[in-house]
């Protein structure tokens, strides 16, 4: 038996303390039963008594990026101080990597600074060379700027980044890289530089890319195997001629590979095949076997290859959600099974699971630690938690495996570990996001009567390594003090009232205790597009803004200005994700699982996870959890994935309709068979609860035109204790420009706020105003510091909240309001907003200001009921639509290059059915709006002309993927 280590008693107290834990989520395991889990920790013991609330309080007013005794703030609820030395890369993240085979060499993926290797030395600790899309001379200066100024760099044109790492051959000499569509093979010099590389293809069937994942040579080296991750397949290559010698049919989404012998095992991120007739939903095509509620995938495999007898059939070892990596020990696999929060032990000399070990750290939550890498050194198995930043270290048998291993604790990292290695005597952990968006300033356009902004932004992203001598048991176990305090880990989050301890507490607007009651009965989430605190409200003196970025201003944005000053202005509150893709996830799930945080190089799978069963986590979303405590939800396009729109329905159609019904029009127009949606989700309980007449995304559609139709279903049907409505014209890019457009959003948030606080139900409710993202603006603090509202007659009103907050503390204070259970444990960790209310109602209701901004402005075809000239004191229509005509006119020199412009634009899937927000490429987005506002006349800044789309210094033709 292995001796179980000494665990001190302040260690025990901190983790214990937690009825709640394991029993309360082990429900969401696979959708269907309870997980089987051979507990690895005393930690995670079930121990009588509940636990209270306040965790993340002590981040205080801290803001991201600064820096204390304790550690780097950064937005997502945590802060770190990593262990060890950090090598920081200001190139993008990391989102796989490789070591060489003599240990001197780490290669990792990487993307959104179009680099897409990236080598770093570890003897020197250096970076040393690097690839991707980048202009050479682009790249030289920004390595220089890093101090890095001898960096080699070799130029490609695939700027696609596969699902997995790359993989060195087993001499060393050459580098294999993931790409969308197959292989590509670089000579790996003796210095860490890369010769010219040769792509190997892997044709496209059906449709579907190859979508390349992990890769691993045959034990004699002759045959390199793929997993083809967007085919279901593995494939034999012979790394030589560049050819596929055979095909083997595996389960779904294959991530990584590992040989044992002569048998190659693969995971399946998406499990098993379904079954006839079993409840499934989509993923890349395929028909993933699925738990409908929650939206989650139910079954994990690994299946089995003999390449020793190639004509033999694949074998399938049943394991739990989403297994990625992989790490063979002997005849011995450790098996990461991400979505379920656990490591399968297997026999590869059986095929059978010996023990599963959990890897849930803190008791209050099962959910969401999300392993990601796995290593070994002597008898200690180190796994990566990406989203607690840190390394969990356990002690196994390595004569008897299924002898329960042993938990010894945690060692902090930076943001996000993706992978673990021991090299050398050291281990080397991967980071995915560094330090979070630290790196260069970006620079934003916005059109019309807006300056360009320089600052941070969510695209600034870096990542790291960091290295470090595994240190004794002891001191592991006062390290895990350390991440439980980074990560809020007070065992003291989730306390949940009896219902008679709830009947005897006076109601309040955010109660202590999940369970106890709430003056408000009513919950609004309203989810908008891409803006910074300083973009919106850095002209507000009351808050810690810089008015020289406040590009949309009180001039466009008047009413959300008003309800800041009415309600509060809350000027330290983060969203978390870069884009879209992750920023819904965090408004819906309270996290980005680790299908997109790792996967974000290939967004071909899916960019959004909408109607991706493999983004979503195992115990399911914000609108499930507020049912599950018995209340009820409505939705009005967030997180909808169908549009079900009419096929010539313009921009201009749906301004018209919401005008008329704005100044008393029939609101019948509105759902007139050439207008009216027929929007819904690919996850059935959130298509049962949305109102089909509601758009989801599509910058063709007006904001005042989702007010309305809210507004009529909300004056029949009245609200349900939650419902949250998806507003997008503050993405811009649409028929109007982003001027108007936002001024449209700014609108509808305050014609809606209006119709809520002058009905009977304003006395009992709340709205959240949350951006998804806030990718798209600058801020003099961080990227990341978002123009949120919270608005209720229990408002801290006339206050600047300068507390630390975050997308993860409004979803928490929404599930405590409504009695519901925190999504996972970084919900759970999350303080609730407590300084946003107070317990004395203020009922005055709020009155909507007239827009500033012509909402046609911009528009290139007038709407035939004429252009908006709202809110234009002395404006007429004429002056209106001769600015207009001037914002839109096209020098005759520059006809053909906007002709190029309007066709890409057309394939960004800005609007009708189909529609994604963030879809085009940043780089090239930016551009065309440029020019769209500088009327053709002027290069974007740092360009030496104007260039066509496929014309723009480093980026790949034909790009369209938000991260190229």
């Amino acid at each position: 038996m292995a001796k179980r280590p000494r665990v001190n008693q302040r260690f025990l107290d901190i983790q214990q303390g937690a009825a709640f834990g394991l029993r309360r989520l082990s429900k969401f395991a696979d959708g269907r039963k309870p997980l089987a889990i051979v507990s690895a920790s005393c930690a995670l013991a079930i121990v009588g008594g509940g636990i209270a609330a306040a965790s993340t309080i002590a981040f205080g007013q801290q803001q991201v990026g600064s820096e204390g005794e304790n550690g780097l703030q950064v937005s997502s609820n945590q802060v770190i101080k990593p262990i060890g030395d950090r090598l920081m890369t200001p190139f993008g993240k990391i989102m796989g990597s490789a070591v060489s085979p003599d240990g001197q060499y780490l290669v990792g993926t990487s993307t959104d600074r179009s680099v897409d290797l990236q080598v770093f030395d570890l003897k020197t600790y250096k970076p040393v060379a690097a690839a991707g899309t980048m202009a050479a001379t682009s790249f030289s200066s920004a390595a220089s700027s890093a101090g890095y100024g001898n960096m080699a760099y070799q130029k490609v044109s695939d700027g696609s980044v596969g699902q997995e790492g790359p993989v060195f051959s087993p001499d060393g000499k050459f580098l294999y890289e993931p790409v969308a569509t197959g292989i590509v093979r670089y000579p790996f010099n003796a210095d860490g530089s890369l010769g010219a590389g040769t792509k190997i293809s892997i044709p496209t069937v059906g449709g579907k890319q190859a979508l390349t994942a992990g890769m691993a040579f045959s034990p004699d080296g002759s045959t390199l195997y793929a997993a083809v991750n967007g085919q279901n397949t593995v494939v034999a290559i012979d790394p030589a001629a560049g050819t596929v010698k055979q095909t083997f049919t595996t389960g779904i989404a294959p991530r990584q590979l590992k040989f044992v012998g002569t048998k190659l095992y693969v995971s399946n991120e998406g499990g098993r095949q379904a079954a006839p007739g079993e409840t499934t939903m989509d993923s890349y095509g395929t028909q993933v076997p699925a738990d409908g509620n929650l939206g989650t995938s139910t079954t994990g495999t690994l299946s089995v290859i003999d390449t020793a007898n190639a004509s033999a059939p694949v074998s399938s070892i049943d394991v739990q959600l989403h297994p990625t990596a992989m790490y063979s020990d002997g005849s011995t696999l450790y098996v990461a099974n991400t979505n379920s929060d656990t490591v399968s032990v297997v026999d590869t000399a059986s095929n059978k699971v010996l023990q599963t070990i959990a890897t849930q750290p803190w008791a209050p939550s099962q959910v969401g630690y999300e392993p990601t890498g796995i290593a070994m050194q002597g008898d200690h198995l180190l796994v990566s938690l990406g989203r607690a930043n840190a390394i969990a270290v356990y002690k196994v048998d390595k004569q008897d495996p299924k002898d329960p291993a042993s938990y010894i604790g945690l060692l902090p990292t930076d943001y996000y570990p993706g992978n673990v290695a021991a090299v050398n005597g050291q281990i080397v952990v991967t980071n995915i996001r560094g330090i979070d968006a630290r790196g260069p300033e970006l620079s934003f356009d916005k059109g019309p009567g807006t300056t360009v902004a320089t600052g941070h932004g969510t695209h600034s992203t870096t990542a790291s390594l960091t290295k470090f001598t595994l240190p004794s048991d002891d001191q592991i176990q006062k390290d895990t003090e350390t991440v439980f305090e980074q990560n809020g880990w007070d065992g003291s989050s989730v306390k949940e009232a009896t219902a008679a301890e709830a009947a005897k507490i006076p109601a309040v607007a955010v109660p202590k205790r999940i369970g106890d009651p709430s003056t408000i009965k009513h919950v609004f989430l309203l989810v908008k597009e891409n803006r910074t605190y300083d973009q919106v409200y850095g002209d507000m003196k009351q808050g810690n803004g810089d008015a020289s970025l406040a590009q949309f201003g009180a001039k466009v944005t008047p009413n959300q200005h008003a309800l800041a000053s009415q309600f509060g202005l809350y000027d330290n509150t983060y969203d978390i994700g870069t884009n879209s893709a992750e920023g819904h996830n965090w408004m819906m799930q309270g996290d980005d699982p680790a299908y997109t945080e790792k996967s974000a190089g290939e967004y071909t799978r899916s960019y959004d996870t909408e109607d991706d069963v493999l983004g979503h986590q195992r115990s399911g979303f914000l609108w499930t959890s507020v049912q599950a405590a018995g209340k009820t939800a409505r939705n009005y396009g967030e997180f909808d994935s169908e549009e079900g729109k009419p096929a010539g329905a313009t921009w201009q159609n749906y301004y018209c309709a919401a005008k008329s019904t704005m100044a008393g029009g029939d609101p019948a127009q509105l759902f007139t068979p050439a207008l009216q949606m027929h929007a819904g989700s690919s996850i059935p309980s959130l298509n049962a609860i949305t109102d089909p007449n509601a758009a989801p995304f599509d910058t063709a559609v007006p904001d005042i035109y989702r007010y309305e139709t809210w507004k009529q279903d909300f004056e029949k049907n009245g609200p349900q204790n939650f419902q949250m409505m998806w507003l997008s014209s503050d993405h811009t890019g649409g028929t109007a420009d982003p001027e108007a457009q936002v001024a449209d959003n700014d609108l509808a948030v305050g014609k809606i706020v209006e119709e809520i606080s002058h009905s009977p139900y304003w006395k009992d409710s709340a709205i959240f105003i949350a951006e998804d993202d806030s990718q798209n603006g600058a801020d003099h603090v961080d990227g990341h510091r978002a123009p949120i509202q919270v608005i209720s007659p229990y408002a801290a009103h006339g206050q600047t909240v300068s507390t630390f907050y975050s997308q993860i503390s409004m979803v928490r204070t929404i599930e405590q309001i409504l009695g519901a259970q925190p999504l996972n444990q970084k919900v759970a960790a999350a303080t609730p907003m407590f300084d946003a209310f107070t317990n004395k109602a203020d009922l005055t209701p709020f009155n909507a200001v007239p827009n500033q901004v012509p909402l046609t402005e911009g528009v290139k075809t007038a709407p035939a009921c004429g252009n908006d000239t709202l809110g234009q004191t002395g404006a007429s229509a004429a002056a209106v639509n001769d600015s207009a005509a001037k914002a839109t006119a096209v020098p005759d020199s520059m006809k053909d290059t906007a002709a190029e412009w309007e066709d890409w634009s057309e394939e960004q899937h800005l609007t009708g059915n189909g529609a994604k927000e963030d879809y085009a490429n940043p780089q090239l987005f930016n551009r065309w709006t440029w020019y769209q506002t500088h009327n053709w006349e002027t290069p974007y800044p740092g360009d030496a002309k104007i260039y066509g789309p496929d014309d723009v210094p480093g980026v790949p033709a034909g790009s369209t993927n938000h991260d190229d």
